[in-house]
């Protein structure tokens, strides 16, 4: 029990601080009619709204965890050429479709 009697000193410092404020934060506030309040409310809805003018970026997608790399094209290839049919080379899709059928 003696050992826990140097929390006493902060824990009555913690009080008095609490109880302290609590009575500034109390008589800090002025008191507004109900009619005076619903002037400042009546003039801030008839102000025009504020208009922004920067533009909302798109949320990144989110991870999956798996890494992935770009496959390149060949520079080699003539613009109306057709790209190579080896087994991976093909479009993701001709390539899901080898890998269901083997």
């Amino acid at each position: 029990m003696e050992i826990l009697l140097w929390l006493v000193p902060p824990l009555v410092v913690t009080l008095v601080a609490m109880a302290w404020v609590s009575w500034l934060g109390r008589a800090g506030r002025g008191h507004v009619s109900r009619d005076e309040a619903l002037r400042r409310m009546g003039a801030v809805l008839e102000q025009e709204p504020a208009v922004s003018h920067t533009v909302a970026k798109a949320p990144p997608e989110p991870s999956t965890g798996v890494a992935l790399r770009r496959r390149s094209e060949p520079a080699s290839r003539e613009p109306g050429e057709e790209p190579s049919r080896e087994p991976g080379h093909g479009s993701e899709q001709e390539q899901s479709e080898e890998r269901r059928a083997s």
